[in-house]
């Protein structure tokens, strides 16, 4: 029943973010001038009516003490009620109770006071002639009517505060209606940018508004950014699976060619055969590895960096590789938030490189209050300032004349090791090293 009430009422509310702010912002400026209104009317207004009206009866009631005291002749009391403002004549034929117009509210009060000051009054006439009161008393010699101004008994001008409550009112909406209206347009920016980048059209997009509208547009093209990364990363693996598995299916196609049923093939075949199959099976695991990467399944967890660094260093000189543990700087027992497996994965691909291009490495890392840096630094021939970003594209070798079966790889340890470091939030810089003069490669990543 509650579900069925609520929406029931949703259909009542405007659906769009505008509309709905707009009653957000509007809808207090309504009330308030509602409760303002009504408080004037009850309060102020209201009072006001009932002190004049009742100084009005005083001067009233002393008229019909002066016709009562002449036995009922109205022309005893003219002489005192002409300097008063009232006005004595006939009663009016035909009126029954007393009368007011439906929207007059004072009227009530002021037929409430004079009762309330003379009760001999007879009725009460507002509604007649809306500018002037009629009063009808008995008297002694029969009924008469007193008359008066409206004035006397009612403010004369209490519109004045609705009047400029109203004015100030839709001063104040049209003033909110612009600031409102600058501050959707940032959100209808990004949402045509959304939903055109839903349609497979990229459109221009620049974060403008307010700090939360801002870091949501970053967000979307952080968002979009990675999605085209990735479309264009997968399509290179795709040619970059096609472009490389063909060569060793041509030695294999052709060795196959040449085997005849009648002569077995001889042990120099076989193992050229084997070795095209191994390097095929190491190029399927570098994708699937870095399909793995741009998975991200892992969540991050805090994890104790000096013990970290340690394993990974201790797993490469157990894999024959000459490296060594530099320096740990920073907080030796901090830890630092990240994907435990993903990283690792990103170092081993950075030391197997150093491996393959020079003869030894050196890690360093460095635990600052904010951020985690590793790096690593080889003796190897390094990259050329010009081609350090070409370098962190996959399936990209900067040394294409290289055969792969002397211990060269698919080009993707850099992609993997920048993309792993991206999904931290992070970044991989290349440079060239210091001490030992080959690359050195940070991964930088927030604690």
């Amino acid at each position: 029943m509650a579900n069925q009430t609520e929406g029931w009422l949703k259909g009542f509310f405007p659906r769009g973010l505008y509309g709905r702010a707009a009653l957000i912002l509007f809808l207090p400026v309504v009330v308030v001038t509602l409760v303002v209104s009504v408080m004037f009317l009850q309060r102020h207004f209201e009072d006001v009516t009932r002190q004049m009206t009742a100084s009005m009866a005083q001067e009233l009631a002393f008229v019909a003490a002066r016709i009562e005291r002449a036995g009922g002749q109205r022309d005893a009391g003219r002489e005192i009620a002409v300097p008063l403002g009232i006005s004595i004549g006939a009663p009016e034929t035909g009126v029954q109770g007393d009368q007011r117009l439906f929207y007059d509210f004072s009227g009530r009060v002021v037929i409430e006071e004079l009762r309330s000051h003379l009760p001999a009054i007879r009725a009460i006439d507002l509604a007649r002639d809306d500018k002037r009161v009629i009063v009808t008393i008995d008297g002694p010699a029969g009924p008469y009517a007193l008359s008066f101004d409206r004035r006397r008994v009612s403010a004369s001008n209490p519109h004045q505060l609705l009047v400029l409550m109203v004015f100030t009112s839709f001063l104040m909406t049209g003033i909110a209606t612009i600031f409102l209206r600058n501050q959707m347009r940032p959100i209808r920016r990004l949402a045509e940018a959304a939903e055109e980048y839903g349609k497979g059209r990229i459109v221009p997009y620049r974060p403008s508004g307010a700090t939360e509208v801002r870091s949501a547009g970053a967000a979307f093209l952080d968002m979009r950014n990675r999605l085209e990364r990735q479309n264009e990363q997968r399509k290179m693996m795709l040619s970059g699976i096609s472009h490389d598995l063909r060569t060793p299916l041509t030695r294999l196609r052709l060795g196959l060619s040449m085997m005849s049923p009648d002569m077995a093939p001889d042990n120099e075949e076989l193992r050229a055969m084997e070795a095209d199959i191994a390097e095929m099976s190491r190029m399927v695991d570098a994708f699937l590895d870095y399909a793995r990467d741009e998975a991200q399944d892992s969540p991050p967890e805090p994890t104790p960096v000096s013990d970290f660094v340690d394993s990974v260093v201790a797993d490469a000189r157990r894999a024959g590789q000459q490296v060594t543990l530099r320096r740990l700087e920073g907080d030796t027992n901090g830890r630092a938030t990240f994907r435990r497996d993903m990283l690792r994965r990103a170092l081993e691909n950075l030391l197997g490189n150093a491996a393959r291009h020079g003869t030894r490495a050196e890690l360093d890392a460095t635990l600052g209050p904010r951020s985690l840096r590793i790096g690593i630094e080889d003796d190897g021939p390094g990259i050329p300032d010009d081609s350090l970003d070409a370098a962190m594209r996959p399936f990209t070798r900067l040394d294409p004349s290289r055969n792969r079966n002397d211990g060269g790889g698919a080009g993707l340890g850099l992609a993997i090791a920048a993309d792993v470091a991206r999904a931290h939030g992070g970044q991989l810089r290349l440079g060239r090293g210091r001490r030992l003069g080959g690359l050195r490669a940070e991964i930088v990543i927030p604690r």
